[in-house]
């Protein structure tokens, strides 16, 4: 049995570790609601888009943008990875990243070439390891999320997918359900599908000022990154739940730790008296 003074010492380091992830708990519980409303705040809005945008695939225009059009053989596809550019959340970046990662590797031998644009730390230091060719990646997002620092890494997947370079674009991202469970998704960008959408096929009409093509043009580039930036706050949203859970239930490991480290200090401090004790009655005895 471990001395009385090296008990106290462990018990005084889990009882510092406690300290550390109850406070790392209090401060994710208090970032995860403002994450949630940024998250429930934009909802209505990426919904609103994504509608505008099936209806708009489905429009009988004289200009067909080439987010639009279907290409006739994927050789090429891109994806965007949505990450945290912190750890200590749980599996909430272990589980996005093994999709992925899945999903490559079924690309792969499917002959089809790969292009990765990561978003987050986690994500970007994964894709460096296990050697994807990535095109684009931004780190250090912060607490809250900037479209404008985001417009960058998405318009290089997006210049790529209109010059060619890749035939599909692909996002990856944790979607918030609720506080206790996040799941990680994988849904199309390019190109645009109503039914994919939840819009049937229909005849769609629309009146265009000025022109048709520059409308277009505007507005299915801030659809995409708008879908991208509402990923990003999904992500976030859920990266804080994941991480006041995870400190939790460290919290709550550490508070048994110590109470079982404390049984067994009380038991070698019992141990010590009585042997103690023994000494001195032995020794009478023999006086």
């Amino acid at each position: 049995m471990a001395g009385s003074k090296e008990i106290r010492t462990k018990i005084k380091s889990v009882e510092n570790t406690r300290k550390i992830t109850k406070a790392m708990e209090m401060v994710a519980a208090s970032k995860m609601r403002k994450a949630q409303e940024r998250m429930r705040a934009g909802r209505p809005y990426a919904e609103k888009i994504r509608n505008v945008a099936a209806h708009l695939s489905h429009a009988n225009s004289e200009y067909k943008h080439p987010f639009l059009i279907q290409r006739a053989e994927v050789k090429n596809v891109g994806l965007i990875v949505v990450s945290s550019d912190k750890g200590l959340c749980g599996g909430l970046n272990t589980n996005v990243l093994r999709l992925s990662l899945n999903q490559m590797k079924a690309w792969e031998s499917a002959g089809k070439g790969i292009a990765v644009s990561a978003i987050g730390n986690k994500g970007f230091g994964f894709m460096n390891r296990v050697g994807a060719n990535v095109k684009s990646h931004i780190t250090g997002l912060g607490d809250v999320p900037h479209l404008e620092k985001l417009i960058g890494t998405i318009k290089v997947m997006l210049d790529a997918y209109v010059a060619g370079e890749i035939d599909q674009l692909h996002i990856c991202f944790t979607r918030f359900i609720n506080t206790m469970k996040q799941e990680p998704v994988m849904e199309q960008l390019l190109p645009l599908n109503g039914e994919q959408m939840g819009t049937a096929q229909g005849h769609w009409d629309y009146i265009y000022e000025p022109e048709a093509r520059e409308v277009i043009d505007e507005l299915l580039t801030r659809y995409i990154e708008s879908l991208v930036y509402h990923a990003v706050t999904e992500n976030m949203a859920s990266e804080q739940s994941a991480r006041m859970v995870a400190m939790k239930a460290a919290s709550d490991n550490a508070k048994n730790v110590i109470g079982e480290l404390k049984l067994v200090y009380n038991k070698a401090r019992q141990a010590a008296i009585t042997k103690e004790i023994s000494e001195i009655v032995g020794g009478a005895a023999a006086v």
